[in-house]
């Protein structure tokens, strides 16, 4: 019998009780998922041992998200750090109504959108996921924003073989320090791997103290059952916040809640007999834990009892449950989820405020950005992150003039400062991000771009959840590009990160030359959905080329020199176009016509203008041929017949082969590599003499 207790306690009993009904449900929805995935397979371990911490957190009336519009900004934030755990996730996420049931079968096949990591093809989901250690760097960007108005909560779900990735404690030390009392990682403690399922390759002395030790809350429960992870949900939710960040360490095993031990695994194919007999046994739980609830639900009666009846009620219907008699019926929910509306992406500022370029005048790279910033930043959509570069790329300097909390600094971690940027750029910022050339992350960058592509995808379809203005505008500013890091060493010198990067999809490259090519780009990209950006600029000051009114297109090169008579062609970026400037001045005295073409970034329509002229072209940069590498790729997809004769390629290759750039001045590097305008000019001109000679004995 039941006496007249706390209301709140009788209440989370009755929740606790339908919590548990659910989990049968989910883990039935999952078991679904593996007999009609395009493999019969399914990662079953992480998805089961993390069903508890996400179911708890989804109906125990924990987080607050707005299933018809995932984009809205007044909403909690989720993430699935551990993108294994994808199948509980999607499971949960047709339950909400974010999507039709029937995208639970053929998944992982080419035709569909739910695929063995989440991402934004999945709607309401807004991080692509699977690579580790990644999302929980998300998940800390979105609780920054959401210490602003309008307010929210992050909830994020990792896994004990997931932080054995570096760039997770790149997290855990930044938002301690950042006292996000805002956001909660639920750690999914299963103790184990892909390769050993029964424990860690190396398991922690301690993992609740190093997290301690960074500055977070940590709440330690047993997620083999309900009330522990629920009740610490609750804490972090309804508690008194101390300003720091809340990790929950729910202690489970590898395939916890799966009844056969075939189920204890990472990622299992599953044949039908095992499936009938794990679908039959989950029934039969889901039978048993009905009749407990109504056991306890049904003592509650008389006037006593009403509001606890009725807030049990409500919350099942919140949980999409019937109640009848003596069953408990999950309602399938229709989709929820519309269409986003469109972002206005464009950023607002007052023209006149930006710096005021003189031609031929040498101005650096920081201070053009740090002054335009000032502009830029007016609008709250824009932010930076710098990683202990900041004097080098004026981005701190200039948007914390405006707004200090949104000019960051990651400290030396630079995938945690592209994870904080992603986060930005998921919620509509315009962010920007910068550290040197070869300091990128390749490993983040391409999982930032598969997200980008997955939603590019989603807003060109007709039926997607997302519109237009939902894509990333994220910028990438790479500084010291090509030969400018100088002396710093081999492992700063930033000569082929252009090469790897190129293999990155849906990024566009744009390698900066003058100050005045620059603030044309930063306006080009305020303009919005412009997407991934990865900027290449000098650090040294630079003598502006382009008049006041230049105007910066992607895709376009730009004619800095150009006669019709002109014998041949210097095509260069970044600090290069200089030296070719002056190499065509030096080969005027010698009476030979050159001209010379900026190409920020690639042009393809020049390039086969170029060639069909019969003009000879030298490809000159300080890197190991990013254009020389396009112009054989545009040249060998439209043309089917290339003389190579009139294509002279001067790179970091050309001497020695491929291989890294030790310290140097930049006048002793340059002049090294034969890429000074001395060296340019001799090469040039012994070409054409050869040429000419050919020329006059055929």
């Amino acid at each position: 019998m039941i006496y007249l207790e706390d209301k709140k306690s009788l209440i989370n009993k009755g929740i606790l009780h339908l919590l548990q009904i659910k989990d049968s449900d989910i883990r039935l929805m999952n078991l679904h998922q593996c007999r009609y995935s395009v493999d019969s397979s399914i990662h079953i371990g992480g998805a089961s041992s993390a069903t508890i911490p996400m179911v708890s957190l989804f109906y125990g009336g924990i987080i607050d998200v707005n299933v018809e519009q995932p984009t809205a900004l007044d909403q909690d934030q989720f993430v699935l750090s551990k993108g294994h755990a994808v199948a509980t996730l999607a499971s949960i996420y047709t339950d909400l109504g974010y999507f039709d049931r029937a995208v639970l079968k053929n998944s992982r096949s080419v035709s569909s959108i739910l695929n063995g990591h989440p991402g934004p093809l999945l709607p309401g989901v807004h991080v692509a996921t699977g690579p580790m250690g990644q999302g929980m760097g998300v998940a800390q960007g979105f609780a920054i924003a959401g210490q602003r108005s309008p307010h929210f909560d992050v909830y994020a779900v990792t896994g004990d073989g997931e932080l054995q990735e570096g760039s997770i404690w790149e997290t855990v030390m930044f938002a301690g320090y950042k006292r996000l009392d805002n956001l909660c990682v639920l750690v999914d403690n299963n103790g184990g791997q892909l390769d050993i399922v029964t424990t860690l390759h190396f398991p922690y002395n301690s993992l609740s103290t190093s997290f301690t030790s960074f500055g977070w809350r940590v709440i330690e429960v047993d997620a083999t059952k309900y009330h522990t992870v629920y009740n610490a949900l609750l804490q972090f939710k309804y508690g008194e916040r101390d300003g720091r960040p809340t990790v929950i360490i729910c202690k489970s095993t590898k395939g916890h809640g799966g009844l056969s031990d075939y189920m204890n695994t990472h990622k299992a194919t599953i044949s039908n007999d095992i499936l009938d007999q794990e679908d039959k046994m989950q029934l039969q739980q889901r039978v048993a834990r009905e009749k407990e609830f109504f056991q306890f639900f049904n003592q509650l009666s008389g006037e006593d009892f009403a509001e606890v009846r009725k807030a049990i009620l409500k919350h099942a219907e919140a949980m999409h449950f019937k109640i009848e008699k003596d069953k408990i019926v999950n309602v399938e929910t229709p989709v929820k989820t519309k269409r986003a509306p469109v972002r206005d992406k464009k950023i607002k500022y007052a023209s006149s405020q930006l710096p005021k370029l003189e031609k031929g005048k040498p101005y650096g790279v920081n201070k053009v950005i740090e002054l335009s910033m000032k502009a830029f930043a007016q609008d709250e959509r824009v932010y930076s992150v710098d990683s202990d570069l900041a004097s080098t790329s004026g981005l701190q300097a200039g948007v914390g003039f405006v707004d200090k909390y949104r000019a960051l600094n990651a400290g030396v971690a630079e995938a945690n400062m592209m994870l904080l940027g992603e986060a930005f750029a998921i919620l509509g910022g315009n962010t920007w991000v910068s550290t040197f050339c070869p300091f990128f992350d390749w490993k983040v960058m391409r999982r930032i771009a598969v997200g980008h592509q997955e939603r590019l995808e989603v807003i060109a379809d007709k039926n997607g959840w997302l519109s237009e203005g939902h894509g990333l505008d994220l910028t990438m500013v790479a500084t010291a590009a090509d030969l400018e890091t100088q002396s710093n060493g081999a492992t700063h010198m930033g000569n082929d990160d252009v090469m790897l990067f190129n293999e990155v999809a849906q990024l566009k490259i744009i390698n900066v030359s003058c100050p005045q090519q620059l603030l044309g780009v930063m306006k080009w990209i305020m303009e919005g959905n412009k997407g991934m950006i990865y900027m290449r600029v000098l650090r040294a000051p630079a003598n502006v080329i382009y008049d006041a009114d230049f105007e910066f297109e992607f895709g376009k090169a730009y004619n800095v020199k150009y006669s019709e008579e002109a014998e041949a062609t210097i095509v260069s970026s970044g600090r290069c176009v200089y030296e070719a400037l002056d190499a065509a001045k030096a080969l005027e005295a010698e009476g030979i016509n050159i001209n010379v073409i900026d190409m920020p970034s690639i042009d393809e329509k020049t390039i086969i203008e170029l060639y069909r002229s019969g003009k000879t072209v030298f490809i000159a940069e300080q890197n190991n041929g990013y254009l020389w590498s396009h112009f054989k790729r545009v040249l060998f997809e439209k043309e089917t017949n290339i003389n190579t004769q009139r294509l002279i390629p001067i790179n970091t290759t050309t001497k020695g082969g491929l291989h890294y750039i030790h310290s140097g001045t930049y006048t002793e590097l340059a002049a090294h590599y034969g890429l000074d305008a001395k060296h340019l000019s001799e090469s040039i001109l012994k070409t054409l003499k050869t040429k000419k000679a050919k020329a006059d004995t055929v």
